[in-house]
């Protein structure tokens, strides 16, 4: 049983660092898109396309020609007329005229469509990808409380337990918290005190 710890103490340890590692990715993913094969990343901040896209989800997306784009896409546009917001709504319908695309969208969770159509040069790309919820870490870490609790804090901590590291390195002894030999449990011919 005691050499069944060590192994199962490393299967936690790779699996703990599997599951930081794709945490991280994550992350960093809202950062560098490509990451998620995408060319662009955005934190959904309405609840316009729920239930499908939450508030605080992220969404990946990828830009694509116009021309492929189809009823029941999600795509990402801006407003337009110098407002650089972006919305993230579905195709409800694909019209052209002279040569140009234009789409009607509309918000899942909204009763009406868009009041306008999106024109071809608006648009932003096709959402490929969302995750939810990691949107709202993302924000609050963009501010300057969350730098602090999400950089300093777990910087300040590393470098307080290298310190104790330093200063007082294991020695490997029962006391600083390593295990003890396993003993073996004694067999049936040295046992004392038999009936026999």
């Amino acid at each position: 049983m005691s050499s069944e710890r060590p192994s199962l103490r490393r299967v936690g340890e790779v699996l703990g660092a599997l599951v930081l590692l794709a945490v991280v990715l994550l992350f960093v993913s809202t950062v560098v898109p490509q990451l998620a094969l995408a060319d662009h990343a955005y934190v959904v901040q309405s609840d316009s396309m729920s239930p499908a896209i939450g508030a605080g989800s992220v969404v990946y997306v990828s830009s694509v020609d116009p021309g492929r784009i189809g009823t029941g896409d999600v795509i990402t546009f801006t407003k337009g007329s110098g407002d650089d917001s972006r919305i993230t709504h579905r195709v409800v319908d694909v019209q052209r005229e002279g040569g140009e695309v234009r789409f009607r969208t509309k918000g899942d969770a909204n009763e009406e469509v868009d009041p306008e159509l999106v024109p071809a040069s608006s648009l932003v790309g096709v959402v490929s990808l969302h995750v939810p919820l990691i949107g709202w870490v993302v924000s609050f870490a963009g501010t300057g409380l969350g730098m602090f609790l999400m950089v300093a804090v777990p910087a300040g901590v590393l470098l307080v337990l290298e310190i104790r590291d330093l200063l007082w390195p294991s020695g490997g002894s029962a006391a600083d918290g390593a295990e003890p030999a396993a003993t073996d449990p004694p067999t049936d011919s040295e046992v004392t005190g038999s009936d026999e």
